[in-house]
């Protein structure tokens, strides 16, 4: 159950909430999503990891249902995100190409990280993906963990537990894209 209650960290707002992928924590501008982190044991956790104080929550007027939604795909949920509004201050046009392409990986798909490369007009530009996937602010929303080695290596993921939650995500929207009757 979320507490509801206004923060303002120079006009942010904080959503920390509990879910079945361990606390997560959603810091926002007044209009879009700054950086997300989960998987954390606790709330003060996922706040840190966020780039938020702890024990502060709030939901987002932009996109009131995002915790609810972020909840339910840590539930098992077909869930999409395309159209929570992203804060892309501070990155590069080839990291916001990255991402942008990287939201239209569809539920429960694996991409490459050398594919993406290519989609991104960089070919041979597999490691640099890499990076951008490793510094992702947006887990879940810009879905890193749907990007993989070549031959379908898991490769690594650099959000709490590792690979281990890569493998946890993924086999999370196998599931739930077979349950789905009119998947994509």
């Amino acid at each position: 159950m979320r507490t509801k209650h206004s923060f303002s960290q120079n006009a942010r707002q904080v959503v920390v909430f509990r879910s079945q992928l361990g606390w997560m924590a959603a810091v926002g501008s007044s209009e879009a999503l700054v950086s997300l982190a989960f998987g954390h044991v606790s709330s003060q956790a996922a706040s840190r990891a966020a780039g938020a104080e702890a024990r502060q929550v709030a939901e987002f007027d932009w996109c009131p249902d995002l915790a609810a939604r972020l909840e339910a795909y840590a539930a098992g949920e077909w869930v999409g995100f395309d159209d929570v509004p992203l804060d892309v201050g501070g990155m590069t046009p080839f990291q916001r190409r990255v991402s942008e392409l990287c939201r239209g990986i569809p539920f429960g798909e694996t991409i490459s990280y050398a594919a993406l490369a290519i989609r991104a007009g960089s070919p041979g530009a597999a490691r640099a993906v890499g990076n951008v996937m490793a510094a992702n602010r947006f887990p879940l929303v810009v879905p890193c963990h749907r990007v993989v080695g070549a031959g379908g290596r898991v490769g690594n993921y650099s959000g709490p537990q590792g690979v281990r939650m890569k493998l946890r995500l993924l086999e999370l929207e196998q599931q739930a894209a077979v349950l789905q009757p009119s998947a994509g």
